[in-house]
């Protein structure tokens, strides 16, 4: 009886500032190894994972892994141009004589870097505007937002990116702009509808009733209900982006020569197929392989997520 009066004394004494710090991080420790463990039970997201971290190795790292770092500058070689694929050069020569792999390993970094810079420029203006609209539904703030967003969905998201990268100066952070410009109407979409279903649960109305204020309601309250499906559908969206970019570059209005780019490569290979394929099916390759790794991993995040709410 005094061990169980002992215990009972125990759990009814508060815990120290210290001691709830230590409960947080055993709970998030148990929380990434329960999501890792769902994430790695399909070989695919894992396959998908493996692959997004050896491109961004190879981006990172293109100057050394590269075996003609030179051919991604201004560099010719007429004398060794148009070579099929061999130990010298594995994935072959283009018109003017460079290493084809060693471009493509430098190419992958514009189409990273879009994916990522887009992403961050589009994901905090798009959630911001989701949140606002969805917590003042029905107000004169929702239908200023929404119906600016309508009007950004209603034009076809290629058509608008090539409109604003024609008029801007051809090259990498123009090319960055007009898909931001295209794509943040929908975060504000996928978040409007999130925050429209949550604000009129109990926890959002016992924190008013409490008088917190609007931003501790939007981003204490109901932000972190809405990062699974935003994370989810970012990871998916990268592959997307990628996907706008090298299109941009396929018609000249994305990064210029002599710097690499998958969507030039391919443009410029595809005058000289099918004789020196090599040229253009290379890059194709690698812009498959890039937006199928991306995918992979959208995949299993949307999975984990998914494994987690139900």
């Amino acid at each position: 009886m005094a061990e169980q009066a002992k215990i009972s004394l125990d759990f009814a004494r508060p815990f120290t500032a210290q001691q709830i710090r230590q409960l947080q991080r055993e709970t998030r420790r148990e929380n990434l190894g329960r999501s890792w463990y769902k994430f790695s039970r399909n070989p695919l997201s894992v396959v998908g994972l493996a692959t997004v971290v050896l491109l961004v190795l190879l981006a990172i790292f293109a100057p050394f892994v590269a075996p003609y770092p030179r051919h991604a500058g201004p560099f010719t070689d007429f004398a060794h141009a148009k070579l099929p694929p061999s130990w010298q050069h594995l994935f072959g020569t283009d018109q003017i004589g460079r290493d084809i792999l060693s471009r493509v390993i430098f190419g992958m970094r514009s189409s990273l870097l879009m994916g990522v810079v887009v992403l961050a420029l589009v994901v905090p203006p798009g959630v911001l505007l989701g949140l606002v609209a969805g917590y003042f539904q029905g107000t004169w703030i929702d239908t200023i937002i929404m119906r600016i967003t309508d009007i950004f969905l209603a034009v076809p998201p290629l058509i608008l990116a090539l409109a604003v990268a024609s008029v801007l100066q051809p090259n990498l952070w123009n090319g960055m702009l007009a898909v931001s410009l295209m794509w943040w109407p929908w975060y504000t979409r996928l978040v409007y509808s999130l925050t429209s279903a949550l604000r009129n649960e109990y926890f959002v109305s016992a924190a008013e009733i409490t008088g917190a204020s609007t931003a501790h309601i939007l981003f204490r309250e109901i932000l972190p209900n809405c990062v699974s499906p935003i994370l989810t559908k970012m990871s998916l969206d990268v592959a997307w982006v990628i996907i706008i970019g090298s299109m941009l570059s396929f018609v000249g209005l994305g990064v210029q020569p002599p710097e690499p780019s998958l969507g030039t490569m391919v443009a410029d290979g595809a005058r000289y197929l099918p004789d020196q394929w090599w040229i253009a099916i290379f890059p194709a390759l690698a812009i498959v392989v890039v937006v199928l790794g991306f995918n992979l991993l959208g995949d299993g995040v949307r999975d984990m997520f998914a494994a987690e709410g139900s």
